[in-house]
Order: C-alpha cells, then structure tokens, then sequence
C-alpha cells in the first residue's frame, strides 16, 4: 500500500498537524532524564490481581472518592482520566464543534492545549503572555469582546515551561471576563509545589471554571497516566458522554487510591519538600555560573534557562547521557532550557557538566 494512498484517506487538518514532541519522542536513550518534569522517586505499591479478568469500572468510585477528599470537593465534581492530558481532550470534544469553534491559549505554555484543539480540528487563538510571563489582560478582554469567542480558555498555573503563577488578581480577572461566554480551564499539573494557590475554591461561585489536576508530577506516578478533571457536575457529565468506557485500568485505579491515602499523601508531600530543597540548592548553584540566565520563577518543579550556547550544551549534555528540555520554539523563550529538577546525583552530574561545558570553552 503506497503512501500516497494512505495520505489521501487522512483527514486535511490532521496531515499538515505536528504531533507533540514529548520527552521519550526527542530523546530514545539518556541516564538522566531531566527534560519531563516527572519525580526523581520510585515508590512501592501492591495489586490485588482478582479482578484482572473483569472490565474496569469507567469511574472508579475508590479513587473519585479519594480525589474528591483531598482536594475538597464533592466526588460529583471529579471526573478520573488517562491523565490530565485525556482531561484536555473530554473538554474539547465535548465543547468545541470541529471545523467551527476554537479554544483560547496563553503562549508561553504547555503544548498540548493546541495539539489536543488542532487534533480535533478546533482552532486555536492565542493571547500570549506579556514580558514578565503575567497575562495579557488587554488583549483577552479583546477576545471576550469580540465575535469569535473560544468555547475554552486555557490556563497553566504553575505555568510549563515558565514556572510562574499567575496573579489571583489576574485569575479573578479571567472568570469575570468570560463568565456566561465560555468555560475557563486552569491547569494545576504542578500546584502541588504551590499548594497555597490552588483555585478549588473558586469553583463554588464559578461554574464556568474547571481545574485539571494530575498524579504524573508530585505523585511520581508519570507511568501509570491517571489525572483528574475539576469542575461542576454540570461540566462532569457532559464530559463522562464523551469519554471512553473503560478509561482507568484496575491496576491504576489501585495504585491511585493507594497514593491519594494518608500515608500517600503524607509521602508526596515529603518527596515535594525534597524536591523544593533539591531546587533551591540547583539555582543557587547556577546563578554564579556565567552562561545561565535564570527566566520566569520557581514554582513547579523545574527551573528555566536562557543560554546564548544552548545548542552546544543541549549537544554536549546528550553526549554524556543527561536530557534536558529545549523550549526556544517558543514564543518569548529564545535560547531557552528547561531543567527537571531529579535526585541530588542527577543535579550534581547535570552541574558537573554544565561546569565543564563553560569551563572547557566549548561555548561558541
């Protein structure tokens, strides 16, 4: 069967798309790998293996009701996925008409708000941040005044790849902007790391908001994909008609309620104090090393760079087996290098050769 067939067959807006380069997409080999934003820790978890045989409940009620008790909510407000990333792809089927709606993205951000729209032949407008990495207040009151309203707009706070948080003045703001207009979705992949500015509060007096949440980062469980959607039960069962019967295995469900107990979260929150610790110790390292001018802020568990020999030192660090994530494709980050924060040893090696690189002369 010849390509030009199967080009043929494929959907327009889907053989023109780019799909989202993900860490293990870029990169096939590395012994560190700091280019994901996952957890430097592995933990222990059991499975009670009876009931392998069985589909899976498509909401399991352990884990709504864990989910739902940690961050304060109802389990009618909570609605399980493949991770936060299934969360974005419910809300633009179940909201956005393909070939006619759009979705609204604050650039610098995440990549797969767009990928997600584009994917499902949404379009996709864009109010990118101003220099500082705050909202552009101006130009999305533009957009909520106009004709061409989104039906999502999209918010990452902790913001990937910037690590800022976007002022509660500023989140107010937003709601108000489009309340009655179209659903404001705010990503909290990483809100772990700033716990004090979670927006669950906000969705009682909000019904147009919806927070995603995620166990990839804070959790350590990036390999089991299970996220959540935060919203109101409106919102929840509009999404529950769209996704899949069977979304969350039974072995994640397990180890899901596991890491959402007591003890779990007791866990997380100690390997996120590691993990804060392990990040102040990096950037302070790396403020007097000439070559590394540190962007945006520190409130997720990353830290951005902008370095005039990037190319070079993305070259020399994959040589010698540690990955970090280049983030100069987008707008306002030219030269820019994002950095997972990992174990001591792999901060240390990451330092080491970011030293040796400099000290060597090998930037140009």
């Amino acid at each position: 069967m010849n390509n030009s067939f199967i080009d043929s067959l494929t959907c327009d807006f889907v053989r023109d798309l780019t799909p989202y380069e993900s860490a293990r997409r870029l990169f096939s080999g590395g012994n560190d790998w700091l280019n994901a934003n996952e957890s430097p820790f592995s933990n222990e978890y059991s499975l009670n293996t009876e009931r392998f045989n069985r589909y899976p409940d498509c909401q399991p009620e352990s884990v709504l009701r864990a989910y739902a008790k940690y961050a304060g909510l109802s389990k009618e407000q909570v609605l399980v996925s493949r991770g936060a990333d299934e969360g974005i792809e419910l809300l633009i089927r179940g909201f956005c008409n393909p070939g006619k709606d759009s979705i609204l993205i604050c650039p610098p951000t995440y990549g797969m708000y767009a990928i997600s729209a584009q994917t499902f032949n949404v379009s996709v407008q864009k109010a990118p941040l101003n220099s500082d990495f705050s909202l552009d207040l101006a130009a999305l009151e533009a957009i909520a005044n106009s004709d061409n309203l989104p039906k999502l707009v999209f918010l990452c706070s902790p913001n990937n790849p910037t690590g800022t948080l976007i002022a509660q003045e500023q989140i107010n703001a937003v709601l108000a902007l489009f309340a009655g207009k179209s659903l404001v979705v705010v990503d909290e992949a990483y809100i772990e790391f700033s716990p004090q500015y979670n927006q669950t509060a906000l969705l009682a007096d909000n019904p147009h908001l919806v927070l995603l949440r995620t166990l990839s980062k804070a959790f350590a469980l990036a390999g089991i994909r299970c996220g959540f959607t935060l919203a109101s039960q409106d919102i929840i069962k509009v999404l529950l008609k769209v996704i899949a019967p069977y979304p969350v295995s039974d072995p994640v469900a397990q180890i899901a309620h596991q890491a959402l107990s007591e003890k779990g979260v007791d866990l997380m929150q100690q390997q996120v104090s590691t993990i804060r610790f392990e990040q102040v110790w990096m950037k302070q390292a790396l403020a007097n090393m000439q070559g590394m001018e540190f962007q945006g802020s520190d409130k997720a568990n990353f830290l951005l760079y902008r370095c005039q020999d990037k190319d070079a030192l993305m070259q020399h660090l994959v040589q010698n087996g540690v990955l970090i994530r280049d983030q100069s494709k987008q707008i306002l980050l030219g030269d820019c290098l994002r950095i997972t924060i990992g174990s001591r040893e792999e901060n240390q090696r990451l330092l080491a050769l970011i030293q040796q690189f400099f000290q060597e002369g090998q930037a140009a």
